[in-house]
């Protein structure tokens, strides 16, 4: 992403913005093709690589064209000049699906949004609510490590800070015990456009709590695996959340 041009920063600013403009990336999909309606599911995810770098990640079913993109976001110029290289890169993704083993070691990386349901008082029904500490958040994700087919792999005691890996408090955090880190906490609000009729009155926008995830896990489960690199983990997928991806771990002579 060309952070330098209008269009880009106004795509980052808003995740309903890039969810349309990813959607508008296959000819063959509809507006009205959505998970929700047995269409298939469009996973992206915004990297920042480095303070100056964003890369858009997108797992689909099928080859998506992001020439708008690049017109739009990119540096359409460097592309043109280069019919090679239309400014995005795309890649068969069953390959590495189907390397998945059980008790592979592998580094990832999950954007997502941790929610939990809470009420204030005991007659008002439960509401979704963020969770806002990183041990919390980082419990968020080991709920989810057996049913998405992997776990988190724990640090040896010698790198331990404290013996149990956790601190003895109300809010235990588990980043001492595992090879995980959260980050990037980042609050959003938009307004969440439809194309059905809009309603009557001013609806309040959209507001989210994503984080990013990084760590080493092992296979535990390839197949729901797959599903989870495949359909995404939690909510707000349609905002850039969900998307877990894996990349080797550097060898060491003890990783698998």
């Amino acid at each position: 992403m060309n952070t330098a041009r209008p269009a880009a920063r106004r795509l980052l600013s808003s995740p309903q913005t890039m969810h349309a403009a990813v959607m508008s990336s296959f000819p063959k999909l509809l507006p009205t093709d959505t998970p929700a309606s047995g269409g298939p599911r469009v996973l992206w995810r915004l990297d920042h690589t480095t303070r100056a770098e964003i890369v858009l990640h997108i797992v689909s079913p099928d080859r998506p064209d992001l020439t708008h993109l690049v017109e739009q976001a990119g540096w359409p110029a460097a592309a043109a000049a280069d019919p090679a290289d239309p400014g995005w890169q795309s890649r068969p993704y069953a390959p590495l699906l189907d390397r998945l083993s059980t008790g592979a070691h592998w580094a990832f990386r999950l954007t997502a949004n941790p929610v939990h349901h809470a009420r204030r008082k005991d007659d008002e029904p439960t509401k979704r609510t963020a969770h806002i500490t990183p041990g919390h958040q980082m419990g968020w994700l080991l709920k989810r490590q057996e049913t998405c087919g992997f776990r988190v792999l724990e640090k040896p005691d010698t790198k331990r800070l404290l013996p149990d890996g956790t601190t003895h408090t109300k809010q235990p955090h588990h980043g001492d015990r595992y090879e995980l880190t959260v980050h990037n906490p980042r609050p959003l609000a938009f307004n969440k456009h439809h194309t059905t009729p809009p309603q009557t009155g001013r609806r309040p926008p959209v507001t989210l709590l994503t984080v990013t995830f990084d760590g080493r896990l092992e296979v535990t489960d390839p197949q729901a695996l797959r599903r989870a690199m495949t359909q995404g983990i939690g909510k707000a997928k349609a905002y850039g959340c969900g998307l877990l991806t894996l990349a080797p771990l550097r060898s060491t002579g003890a990783e698998k």
